[in-house]
């Protein structure tokens, strides 16, 4: 006869938020709301406690290369946490672990990998939950076949939880769950369907100085998502024809674009690859890289990964950092710029339909973000602001599609 292990956990060990919803049954779970909240630690810590009682959950995010320093990390450090090393295995070149009582699995996998997700199963037993973390990187259909997933005979009841920080009421997760929403409680229980907004005021375990970030967070966006936990309503947008969409099959070199911003300390490197279709006036943002600190032979190493010997075209502000990724093999372009650059280049991007790609979460974040200054009397000077590095890479990946295109700046910011 098998021997289970008795596991005690304090109730210390948690949030207090959290702990009516250590066994909630729902079929729908949704954990959103701001920065710091730990919702991300209490559904790592959930999903361990869950394998030891036999259920089986994949952990999912868009892309497959975040999860690595992401979910999986948390949950193990979950494991550790409650001392529960001798009873899991984990493997991390395949990123599972297996419960050693019972044979339950903890999966990871990303939406990118389609066939992946076509045939995801546990060694034992049916797939009783999936968790998606940052859910709003996702699109509608993403979740819909994930749903799909969710089959098979088993004990237990099965369950989709879906994690994010509230970034925009257009999202369609706020569309699909969002209607009878009580924001005044932040929660909503019924037989299929949690809710549950959390903020940083619900983390014990937050330092001072996290506290302190998020609360003189001066950005009024980013203060109402990521500081008060509630769904981002930007107002003066400087892109209003943008949508996410996914990725196109058919990439024809021709169309692929590529630009550069450079930045170093502070300021991060932005690349942006594109694919504009001049026919249907459509530019799909099909992968970008973001970091601060490289050095230019670094930094030319990930250019000629995405792009390889297209040419990219980069902020002219920097002539020697141009040479050097040439001198790198790069086929670094300056761009041109010109009076008005920065107005007339995003007026001809509002021309186009800009089809922001899963691949491309920091420029969607970009995207949702930036806009116009406000000029205190209820209109906007014309001045954008916001993290602006993705867009600029755009700007100039594009620079010799709009040159000639007879853009007019604008004279009026509403």
């Amino acid at each position: 006869m098998t021997a289970y292990p008795v596991l005690t956990v304090p109730e210390s060990a948690f949030n207090a938020c959290y702990l009516p919803y250590l066994e909630a049954p729902q079929r729908v779970q949704i954990f959103y709301g701001g920065a710091g909240s730990g919702k991300s630690v209490f559904l790592a810590a959930r999903c361990v406690l869950d394998a030891l009682t036999g259920r089986n959950t994949l952990i999912v995010r868009k892309i497959a290369r975040t999860l690595r320093n992401s979910c999986f990390a948390e949950v193990q450090k979950s494991v550790n946490r409650f001392s529960l090393g001798d009873f899991f295995r984990v493997s991390k070149t395949d990123m599972n672990l297996t419960c050693l009582v019972n044979g339950a699995q903890i999966l990871f996998l990303g939406l990118d990998d389609v066939e992946k997700i076509k045939s995801i199963t546990p060694q034992k037993g049916a797939l009783t939950d999936i968790w998606v973390e940052e859910a709003t990187e996702t699109q509608r259909e993403d979740v819909k076949q994930l749903e799909k997933r969710l089959r098979g005979l088993s004990r237990h009841k099965k369950r989709l939880t879906l994690s994010f920080n509230p970034v925009s009421r257009a999202h369609w997760i706020y569309k699909e769950y969002f209607s009878a929403f009580p924001e005044e409680t932040g929660k909503l229980q019924t037989e299929d369907l949690l809710i549950l907004r959390t903020t940083y005021r619900d983390n014990r375990f937050l330092t001072a100085d996290d506290r302190a970030g998020l609360e003189n967070e001066k950005d009024s966006y980013f203060h109402q998502v990521y500081t008060l936990g509630e769904w981002g309503v930007v107002g003066g947008s400087v892109l209003t024809n943008w949508e996410t969409g996914t990725r196109p099959t058919d990439l024809p070199r021709e169309e692929l674009r590529f630009g550069l911003d450079f930045g170093f300390a502070r300021d991060p490197a932005a690349l942006v690859m594109a694919r504009y279709d001049k026919k249907r006036g459509v530019i799909h943002v099909l992968d970008e890289f973001k970091k601060v600190g490289l050095t230019n032979d670094v930094l030319a190493k990930e250019v000629l990964n995405m792009a390889g010997q297209m040419p990219v075209i980069c902020d002219s502000g920097e002539p020697k950092s141009i040479a050097e990724l040439r001198r790198h093999g790069v086929m670094a372009l300056p761009a041109k710029k010109g009076p008005d650059s920065v107005l007339h280049g995003l007026q001809w991007l509002n021309q186009q339909r800009l089809i922001i790609t899963p691949q491309c979460p920091q420029f969607l974040m970009e995207a949702q973000s930036y806009r116009w200054t406000p000029d205190g009397q209820g209109g906007s000077l014309p001045r954008p602001q916001g993290e602006d590095h993705l867009l600029d890479a755009l700007r100039y990946a594009m620079e010799q599609d709009m040159l000639y295109s007879g853009a007019r700046v604008l004279k009026r910011f509403v």
